[in-house]
């Protein structure tokens, strides 16, 4: 498996954004279009991970996620492994990637948005949160030291 950080200047973008455009997870659209409108600048990146040419999964780092008015950065979002590469534990390598990149880049913590129970925990994540997202649903604020 080969994990990648990308902007909109690598090979891979275009063909990121038409995947997840037409994945199975309807915020999969909601990524394609902020790639589309190079939303992701300075350090923010897409994290994708390949097998053999084969999209397998992808997640982001960025400054903000869909809840507006907090104070809480950096964010691991838009989390989606493929059906086919399911029960693998990908999601915790992506992870993982993420927060080392992050790390990197000088942060020491990291948050994340979900709805998921007992799902992030097992990555070391505590819900320190809890907000009305904007399509009206309570979502729980995750962080994680780095």
């Amino acid at each position: 498996m080969e994990f990648k950080k990308l902007t909109a200047a690598d090979a891979e973008w275009s063909a990121v954004s038409r995947y997840a455009a037409a994945c199975s997870w309807g915020a999969g659209k909601t990524l394609a279009k902020e790639m589309e409108q190079n939303h992701f600048t300075g350090w923010e990146r897409v994290i994708t991970a390949m097998e053999d040419g084969r999209i397998a999964g992808y997640c982001t780092v960025s400054a903000a996620d869909c809840i507006p008015e907090v104070s809480y950065t950096p964010y691991i979002g838009m989390l989606f492994v493929d059906e086919a590469f399911r029960g693998n534990r990908l999601s915790q390598r992506l992870i993982g990637f993420a927060s080392e990149y992050l790390k990197e880049e000088g942060f020491s913590e990291v948050y994340l948005v979900s709805d998921h129970e007992n799902l992030y925990e097992k990555y070391g994540f505590q819900v320190i949160d809890e907000k009305l997202a904007p399509w009206g649903k309570m979502q729980k604020i995750y962080r994680k030291a780095l």
